[in-house]
């Protein structure tokens, strides 16, 4: 304290002034010759007690010395472990901060990377929520302590824990969704597969059922077209003259070696010389290559598969025109067979 003072004073160097103070009071009882030529004589106890105050003045100064040197040393090594404390603070906040961000930078690819997991997190959403908010007030908090910042980073692991449990959940869900939808694949391509064959079997089914169409259908063979007269009496005359004539009679053979036996119908169109077909009621038969076509009458015949069928048909009108009268006969819409007969004008004897 004494060293203080004498710094407030201007005085750079206590010891200095104790020294010249020392000095000053050793010369003003030195046996100088005074005015009157008397030599003083200093009693020798005077002496030893000054020497003993300027002692415990120099102790003190250099105790006070001491003691402010002592203090300083502790204040900064005080203000030095603060800082450090501080530091390392701020450190382990910025490092919990971090771990924090990355928690939830975690938590926003998890829940964005499923949908299904929606559901899920909303059970837990509440919880989650809470400890961010917690987790975000001790980060928030300029005087976070230690303890706090502990607190804090445990909360972190166990959200990091939840997360984790959710990205297994995230990684089992994509595995199930792939394998579904490669199970879907599989069905499409196996449907697609089963379509076209489907379709290739409908089509050859369709090209199956033509062709047995078409080769169930009938051949006729032997056709003849025969002019008759009648008698009277009942009696039947063949005849070539026009005039005569009332009837032709149609007669053929039909067989098929695939036909099942059955009904099976056949029709004849008849053509007369003037190009006219001879039909009473104008019925059309739907032919195949032909178009509609107006027949001259419709024949059941009673088949039995694997047998040759004769059938005859006669063709009556009240006059015959002389000239070429063609027969026709269609069976499925297929023309099987023709034939044509040509009646004469009569004579004078005919």
């Amino acid at each position: 304290m004494q060293r203080l003072k004498y710094l407030a004073a201007g005085f750079s160097n206590p010891y200095k002034i104790i020294y010249k103070k020392s000095k000053f009071l050793n010369m003003a009882e030195t046996n100088y010759p005074s005015a009157t030529g008397s030599t003083p004589v200093q009693p020798a106890k005077n002496n030893n007690s000054k020497n003993i105050i300027i002692g415990a003045l120099a102790a003190v100064v250099l105790g006070s010395w001491g003691y402010f040197l002592w203090d300083k040393n502790k204040s900064s090594e005080k203000i030095s472990n603060q800082q450090t404390q501080i530091t390392s603070l701020d450190s382990a906040k910025t490092e919990i901060q971090m771990e924090f961000d990355n928690a939830l930078a975690r938590l926003d690819s998890v829940t964005g990377a499923n949908n299904n997991l929606q559901g899920q997190l909303a059970d837990r959403q509440k919880e989650i929520d809470a400890k961010k908010a917690e987790i975000r007030k001790i980060l928030n908090d300029k005087n976070a302590t230690q303890s706090q910042l502990a607190k804090a980073k445990s909360m972190i692991n166990e959200l990091n824990e939840k997360i984790s449990t959710l990205e297994a959940e995230v990684a089992r869900l994509t595995g199930e969704n792939e394998q579904l939808t490669a199970d879907n694949t599989t069905l499409k391509q196996e449907k697609s597969d089963l379509e076209q064959n489907l379709t290739l079997t409908k089509t050859e089914k369709e090209n199956l059922e033509k062709t047995v169409d078409v080769g169930s259908t009938f051949s006729a063979s032997n056709i003849q077209v025969t002019p008759v007269n009648e008698k009277k009496g009942g009696k039947e005359k063949n005849t070539t003259t026009a005039k005569r004539v009332d009837k032709l009679v149609v007669s053929f053979d039909v067989e098929n070696r695939i036909a099942k036996s059955g009904p099976a119908d056949m029709y004849l169109i008849v053509t007369a010389p003037d190009g006219k077909i001879i039909s009473e009621n104008g019925n059309v038969l739907n032919t195949r290559t032909d178009g509609d076509k107006n027949f001259t009458a419709k024949i059941p015949v009673n088949y039995e598969q694997g047998t040759r069928k004769s059938v005859q048909f006669p063709i009556q009108q009240n006059d015959f025109m002389t000239g070429n009268y063609k027969v026709e006969i269609y069976h499925n819409g297929f023309k099987i067979g023709e034939g044509v007969r040509s009646l004469k004008k009569g004579g004078l004897f005919g």
